[in-house]
């Protein structure tokens, strides 16, 4: 027998999950390696640019020292450098040449690195007078060649690109002229929010970024030599030069890297692709940081798309399989249909063949058209012998009353089928005594056949000489009764005179009686009601497994048991309705002081057994809150009940309730000192079946029915946790008037 498609639902759900797998995984590695290449074209087309826009910068003035040095003004000074004159040409022209070339600064030094003259000499942080001579720029420019260096300015403290050009006189150099510029405003035109761009020295020491953390960074530790170094040319000032930080990941090809920087304060590393190359002649390295956010992002994206058109292919196909299937179950159910009906048709004629009453069809006319077999039998007629036989020849000396055209007209008018005691006469000519019931024939669909009777036939013989019996039987019994009845009307006079005496004892008894049930029941009803609670939980749990598995005989049985648990646990609290109030259902003010005094009575034994102390506020007998009583009561216990069970594991138990009041509200706080109510759980707490408690002790619904019960009466139940520990209920209730004292 092939297996069923249901059987395969695992394996196939198996595959379809893997290959949902397998398919995000495979696009997530081509989308995120086209996106990757993609990146990397477009950052490496804007590298290009911004490394060909800076070298066009710094060209513009790599010749303007060279030019200077020509120049008679400067050359005079270095001759005569303690002439004022000369130095105030000198700076006059430094100044007017700077201002039309766009310098950051440009000065003269002499050959000792003295600075002679500049362009802001006249400004509080000039540069005349000052000593450079430590300076590479210096150094190179003074050995008779043309130098380049990159670092803070001593003064200033802004950053800045020098050129250094000797000043020579017959072969000999007596100065030296610079030119430095200021590299800040090419970061501000940078805009791309997606990448970022590092201008590195020769040392690997980020001086450019448009990332303002990473500058005067290293991108790689230095070495200690290489560290002093640098510090020791005091050329990026008091700067820690730390490292940045980057991971490299990947190696691609020459200069281009998928590297990782781990942010402070976050678990996760941002990934970048860095991409490196070299400006000619400028002595330092341009990179550029892309993010793969936007990689990311497109990879989810496509990763999405694909997995939607994946789910709505499978559901699809899900679909047809459904329809497929059920298909096959609707032609499956018609053919079983048939089949049942076919045995239930068979079924029917076996039963009517053996059925203890003979059963006729009759037509409007009275003949008989079909019989059973019970029918062949009572009259010791044949099927053949029955068929238009008429009715009235099997009555015997059928009166007026009983003929065919009256018994017809009587079940027309009739609702109910017409019942009847006679004689019937049998093919041999004996009689005997039958019950008929005439009645319409049901057509197709419920609709009646008004041209067409049945007739049930009943042998009622021996139930004739059972009545014979009986009305002798019954004669005899009469007579023995009056006998009996003359012998028990004397002692039923004695009896009632030993009743009366013993009456008032008997009213004192059950009095007595009642108060020592209603201690017993107080005492053992929990008890009595745990065994059938556990059965019916266990019961309903085994229900609804065979329900899953379409077992409906067992499910039937254990719905049966339950019903006879739950009509035990009835008769274990029908004692109780003797002793229970109704609630009235209407709201009327109800005084605190008496639902104190009704729920302290119901609690008592269980407060005394556990060693509970309840403290309550004073005030109670004059706040009226509106409500129902018995209702309010019921709350009250349900919240002292689970305040004994939180403090089930505490030495000392004790429950303070304090009464606040509102505008037009009077909150009763219950507190106990219990462990409290976890966060998760102060959520769900009201929630029907949701319990903390230990399994047994209840079911979680006595909170949920407690919120729905104050919400009845406009009213609000709330939870929460003490600042001093234990849980804390605050039933808050309508204020209430006093009633009024009744005129008497």
């Amino acid at each position: 027998m092939a297996r069923s498609f249901p059987t395969y639902r695992p394996l196939i759900a198996a595959v379809l999950i893997c290959g949902f797998i397998l398919l995000l995984a495979q696009v997530d590695i081509l989308v995120r390696q086209s996106a990757l290449e993609q990146l990397q074209q477009r950052t490496l087309a804007d590298l290009n640019r911004y490394a060909l826009s800076l070298q066009q910068r710094l060209d513009r003035f790599k010749n303007l020292p060279g030019l200077l040095a020509t120049h008679l003004e400067l050359r005079l000074l270095l001759l005569d450098p303690d002439s004022k004159q000369l130095q105030t040409v000198a700076n006059e022209h430094l100044e007017s040449v700077n201002r039309r070339i766009g310098a950051a600064e440009t000065y003269l030094l002499d050959r000792n690195g003295m600075t002679l003259a500049a362009s802001n000499w006249n400004q509080p942080l000039s540069f005349v007078g000052g000593d450079y001579s430590f300076r590479p720029y210096f150094q190179e420019a003074v050995q008779g060649e043309s130098s380049r260096y990159f670092a803070l300015g001593t003064r200033s403290k802004r950053r800045g690109y020098y050129f250094g050009h000797p000043v020579e006189r017959g072969g000999e150099v007596i100065g030296v002229v610079v030119v430095k510029i200021d590299l800040n405003d090419i970061e501000e035109d940078w805009e791309s929010p997606e990448t970022d761009l590092l201008v590195t020295d020769s040392d690997g020491i980020v001086y450019i970024s448009t990332e303002p953390k990473w500058k005067f960074r290293a991108v790689q530790p230095l070495l200690e030599k290489d560290r002093l170094r640098i510090v020791r040319s005091n050329r990026y000032g008091d700067a820690e030069l730390d490292p940045i930080g980057f991971t490299e990941r990947e190696q691609w090809r020459e200069g281009v890297s998928l590297v990782s920087l781990v942010i402070p304060g976050q678990r996760l590393k941002e990934s970048y692709v860095l991409q490196r190359t070299a400006v000619p002649g400028a002595q330092f390295d341009v990179a550029i940081l892309a993010s793969t956010r936007p990689v990311n992002r497109q990879v989810w994206e496509m990763i999405s798309l694909v997995a939607v058109i994946y789910l709505a292919a499978v559901l699809l196909g899900l679909v047809l399989l459904s329809r497929r299937r059920i298909l096959r179950e609707r032609e499956r159910f018609k053919a079983r249909e048939l089949r049942n009906l076919e045995a239930n048709e068979a079924r029917i004629r076996a039963i009517l063949d053996s059925t203890q009453a003979g059963l006729l069809t009759i037509n409007h006319q009275g003949r008989v058209l079909s019989a059973n077999r019970k029918a062949e039998l009572l009259f010791g007629l044949s099927q053949s012998s029955f068929c238009d036989q008429l009715f009235d020849d099997v009555l015997h000396g059928t009166e007026q009353a009983l003929r065919w055209d009256s018994l017809r007209d009587e079940v027309k008018d009739s609702v109910d089928e017409v019942m009847l005691e006679c004689e019937a006469q049998r093919f041999d000519g004996s009689h005997f005594p039958v019950e008929i019931a005439i009645g319409l024939m049901p057509q197709h669909r419920g609709v009646w056949h008004r041209q067409h009777f049945i007739i049930t036939v009943h042998d009622i013989t021996e139930r004739k000489e059972y009545e014979r019996a009986l009305r002798e039987a019954q004669v005899a019994l009469e007579s023995r009764v009056a006998e009996r009845t003359r012998d028990l009307t004397t002692a039923n006079d004695k009896l009632r005179e030993e009743i009366q005496l013993h009456k008032g004892t008997q009213n004192e008894l059950i009095q007595t009686a009642k108060l020592a049930v209603l201690g017993q029941m107080s005492a053992g009803i929990n008890h009595e009601l745990n065994q059938p609670l556990t059965a019916i939980r266990a019961y309903a749990d085994n229900a609804q497994q065979f329900l899953r598995m379409e077992r409906l005989d067992p499910v039937a049985q254990n719905l049966r048991e339950i019903g006879m648990l739950t009509q035990r646990m009835a008769q274990i609290i029908h004692p109780l309705k003797e002793f229970s109030r109704k609630t009235s259902g209407q709201a009327e003010p109800v005084c605190l002081k008496s639902v104190k005094d009704g729920a302290m009575s119901i609690m008592y034994g269980r407060l005394h057994r556990e060693t509970v102390e309840v403290v309550w506020p004073d005030g109670l007998d004059s706040a009226f809150v509106l409500g129902d009583i018995v209702r309010i009561e019921q709350v009250m216990v349900n919240l002292l009940e689970n305040a004994i069970q939180a403090m089930e594991q505490n030495e000392t138990k004790q429950v303070d309730i304090r009464l606040e009041q509102q505008d037009e509200l009077i909150v009763l706080v219950v507190h106990d000192n219990g462990p409290g109510i976890s966060d998760a759980e102060l959520a769900r707490i009201f929630e029907p079946f949701y319990t903390t408690k230990k399994a047994g002790q209840g079911l979680g619904l006595g909170l949920s029915i407690s919120h729905r019960i104050v919400a009845s009466m406009n009213g609000e139940l709330s939870v929460s946790n003490h600042s001093e520990g234990g849980a804390e209920f605050r039933l808050a209730l309508p204020k209430g008037d006093k009633p009024a004292l009744k005129e008497i």
